[in-house]
């Protein structure tokens, strides 16, 4: 019962021990109070009622009693890192017991040989047990033994014969009441859909697993360890870490196994390098090498002396004696038959490559080689790194990491969530950087143009996958709009937050968020790759295209145009972040009157960035429309202060295949247009209504606003239409309600926002826009079957990223290009609401003289008024696209 109902079984044995039992049930009592402390408890309260089980089965005179007690101390011995008195314990219990007894004894200890990470005693002692097990018709115990078998198999990359194990234990887990038998198996699953390479399927089994545990109310700290390994896979590391330490914290509390806390610091010390922070790396690996050897557990001490040599490689250690020390643990992990043994040789191998030893790193890089042609995707991108790192040419080095990143392309679309698919992007950063390295030595500015576009804003290259009409996560998106909506009135209104309202918005945030994590991606990856020529093409004489490609933390400027693509070297990147910083900063400061001195301090920084970025490169643009393609960390540039584009037709894009595409986006045939006015603006959004009238719609007023009745105007009611198809929808009040913006959106020629915005680094697609009825996130467009072919948004920070992967970007923008918009104006930086209105009608006179969203956002700028709020008002807006 203690699988079954844990909370209960514990309530029973505890009142069946003050009814005065037998030894006999006395002990049976002890021991189920000692398994329920010894897996959701304090282990030293555990050991204590499981020994006293032990002795009243002796007092009883019961063998078989007695040996099963003993597997149960066993398996908590070892957990409390007593391995020799547990390994003891289990020897005593197989002489003890016989038959059906000793089968379960003999499953409990190859549990524990698991533990240990000895793989080969573990499917012995599991192979013994089965068939004795079957026998008896022990249901329960015979799935139990499967599920572990398949774990086993899953430890040692056996991914077929785990899969076959786990569907026999499940079909033996639906004929029971074993609840938390049932969660375990559920959980064993996820992690083989992981080991399998199906990360929104662990993902969602995983959760699945976590909400059955919850109902039981019983801790899950093998779970936050698996699901730790899948978020690492995903690229998300730093939430793995956050995780991690937050269960090795609630294990402390409670004194539970330490055995788990070693395995959690493992998983904390590989989250923190992947994560960049390898001094936390450090101390949580050199902890875990430490309880590991205590533990006389060999196979995961490996893996922890592994994390241990990769953080201080990161700290820039490297040194000869690291080489063997990472060659001692390859050839470790390659006895046991470990997954990892690959990665072991590969970073043997860089390290003696950094020191010059050629031979040695050949004889490493070869081993680490072999792993590229069979197992899951990123073993296969393990091996394919080795091999460009043993490329003796440039040819081999390129066809390496085309290899490998075609394997990470293949991994990357069956992830339906576009921030997976971004975040997942940082495991092909090796490789790209390797093959622009060799592009740049030998194949010209060409070649080196291509490498750059392999892996640069790739998530941009086919929409995510639609979010499923799954009602829950509706009404989750639903009630985190009411809440947020709820906890943005109560700052305005009382200027402090509500922290039972924003616990409760973190926790739908969570909710939604886990939801779109479990898509599995449906479209191929991208066949139609990028081609030079192509591009050239569709420039002509008429446009430049500027892609800024970084190698080795310098910008080289890529100017392609008149048929032909130029190579520039600019300053450091270092140098240009922090240049790009303090322009930011000062466009923050002349937002506001008053700040007119700092003007002459920002044109000054925005000509040392055209220095820094462009380089010699500037002289060489013409008069032409010039597109900037900077990469991720450069997002945050307002291209327009640059002194050599300031005056011309300037728009930027996050790769030169993305601009290609909103190029050759046609617009929809209907020509419809949606103006869209939400709450709280300093402006109220004044320039909505002069555009309504400018697009001629005819008089009606819902709701009654006295200035749609004074203009004239008609906006769209709260469920009625907007009139002729040729009048804009118009949208504000208790109209410009999500729901009803997102229809009125869909499919839309131009859409005007105008809404405060919000940029969230922590979860770029929690962005939003303020509606009436709450915050319009990204997750929300992601839902559009076609967004507005062009649209602008005149609020704050709608055009700010995370830049996340290699280089990608996430927020409000890139969540609409893949979408089928082909252009958007948008704002990198707090601007003034007044300012924003002139520019915004300025802007929309010259598209409706015909201009593009770049001539005509150049035109408006020229003519606002020449005062510092109003210039940076102006180069704080860029035109994205093509459109």
């Amino acid at each position: 019962m203690v699988f079954a109902a844990p909370n209960e079984a514990l309530a029973r044995a505890e009142g069946l021990l003050g009814a005065d039992p037998s030894p006999l049930h006395a002990s049976i009592a002890h021991q189920v109070i000692g398994i329920w402390q010894r897996d959701f408890g304090d282990t030293r309260r555990a050991l204590a009622h499981l020994r006293r089980a032990r002795d009243l089965a002796a007092r009883a005179d019961s063998a078989e009693r007695e040996a099963d007690v003993l597997a149960t101390l066993g398996v908590a011995l070892v957990h409390s890192g007593r391995t020799r008195e547990g390994l003891a314990a289990f020897e005593r219990g197989v002489a003890r017991g016989t038959g059906h007894t000793r089968a379960r004894v003999l499953y409990r200890r190859a549990y524990v040989w698991w533990v240990l990470g000895r793989h080969g005693e573990a499917l012995e002692d599991v192979r013994r047990a089965i068939p004795v097990l079957r026998q008896a018709d022990d249901v329960i115990w015979t799935a139990r033994a499967l599920t572990l078998r398949a774990t086993v198999h899953l430890a040692l990359g056996a991914v077929e014969r785990a899969d076959a194990d786990f569907t026999a234990a499940e079909a033996l887990w639906d004929t029971t009441g074993q609840e938390h038998d049932k969660a375990d198996a559920v959980e064993s699953r996820g992690l083989a859909a992981f080991r399998s390479g199906d990360v929104p399927a662990a993902l969602r089994l995983l959760d699945e697993a976590e909400e059955r545990y919850a109902k039981l109310g019983t801790p899950t700290f093998m779970l936050t360890i698996r699901r730790c390994e899948v978020l690492m896979a995903a690229g998300l590391a730093t939430e793995a870490l956050t995780e991690a330490d937050g269960a090795i914290a609630a294990l402390d509390g409670i004194g539970g196994q330490s055995t788990r806390k070693a395995e959690l610091l493992l998983v904390a010390a590989r989250a923190a390098r992947l994560a960049g922070d390898p001094r936390t790396a450090l101390a949580r690996a050199a902890v875990a090498v430490r309880l590991f050897a205590g533990q006389r557990r060999t196979w995961y001490e490996t893996h922890a002396r592994l994390v241990l040599i990769e953080a201080r490689v990161a700290t820039g250690r490297g040194s000869g004696r690291l080489v063997a020390d990472a060659a001692e643990v390859a050839e470790r992990l390659a006895a046991f038959g470990a997954p990892a043994a690959p990665e072991a040789s590969l970073l043997a191998g860089r390290i003696a490559l950094g020191l010059g030893w050629t031979a040695d790193a050949e004889r490493h890089l070869a081993v680490a080689a072999r792993s590229r042609h069979s197992g899951p995707p990123l073993a296969r991108m393990t091996g394919w790194a080795a091999q460009a790192l043993r490329a003796g040419s440039a040819r081999g080095v390129l066809e390496a990491c085309r290899r490998g990143l075609d394997v990470l392309d293949d991994h990357r679309m069956t992830l339906g969530a576009s921030e997976l698919r971004a975040r997942a992007t940082a495991q092909g950063a090796e490789l790209a950087a390797l093959a622009q390295r060799a592009s740049l030595v030998s194949g010209g500015p060409r070649r080196l143009l291509v490498w750059s576009e392999r892996w640069r804003a790739t998530v941009l290259s086919a929409p995510p996958t639609r979010p499923p009409a799954d009602p829950a996560l509706l009404s989750g998106m639903t009630a985190f709009r009411e809440i947020a909506a709820r906890a943005e009135e109560a700052r305005t209104d009382g200027g402090r937050p509500v922290p039972a309202l924003e616990r409760e918005q973190r926790r739908l945030e969570r909710e939604i968020r886990s939801r779109t994590l479990h898509m599995r991606g449906e479209a191929p990856g991208d066949g139609d790759r990028f081609d030079v020529g192509r591009l050239l093409r569709r420039l002509g004489d008429d446009v430049r295209l500027v892609e800024l490609a970084v190698l080795d933390g310098r910008v080289h400027v890529l100017l392609c145009g008149q048929g032909r693509v130029r190579r520039f070297e600019a300053g450091l990147l270092a140098d240009a972040e922090r240049e790009a910083e303090h322009v930011q900063a000062g466009l923050r400061r002349l937002a506001h009157p008053g700040a007119e001195a700092r003007l002459p301090l920002v044109e000054a920084a925005g000509a040392r960035l055209q220095e820094l970025l462009l380089g010699p490169a500037a002289a060489h643009l013409g008069s032409v429309p010039v597109v900037v393609v900077p990469p991720g960390r450069l997002h945050r540039v307002p291209w327009a202060l640059l002194p050599a584009l300031r005056e011309r037709v300037l728009s930027v894009s996050p790769s030169a295949s993305s601009w290609l595409r909103a190029r050759e986006t046609a617009p929809p045939r209907s020509g419809r247009q949606v103006l869209v006015r939400g709450p709280g603006l300093a402006s109220g959004g004044a320039e909505v209504p002069e555009l309504a009238d400018r697009y001629g719609t005819s008089p009606r007023t819902p709701g009654g606003e006295e200035a749609w009745a004074a203009r004239g105007a008609r906006p769209a009611g709260p469920e009625g239409g907007a009139g002729r198809r040729e009048e804009p929808t118009v949208l504000e009040g208790s109209a410009a309600r999500v729901p009803r913006v997102l229809r009125e959106l869909d499919g839309a020629a131009l859409a005007h926002i105008a809404a405060h915005g919000t940029f969230r680094a922590d979860s770029p697609l929690f962005s939003s826009l303020r509606m009436a009825d709450g915050p319009l996130i990204v997750h929300d467009f992601e839902r559009l079957d076609r967004s507005p072919y062009r649209i602008i948004l005149s609020c704050c920070d709608t055009a700010r990223f995370a830049s996340v992967g290699a280089d990608e970007l996430l927020g409000l923008v890139t969540a609409l290009l893949p979408l089928g918009t082909a252009g958007v104006v948008a704002c990198s930086a707090p601007v003034n609401d007044a300012a924003v209105v002139p520019l915004m009608l300025a802007l929309h006179k010259g598209l409706d003289a015909g201009l593009s969203l770049a001539e005509a956002l150049r035109d408006a700028r020229a003519a606002l008024p020449d005062d510092a709020v109003h210039q940076a008002t102006g180069w704080a807006f860029s035109a994205f696209g093509a459109a």
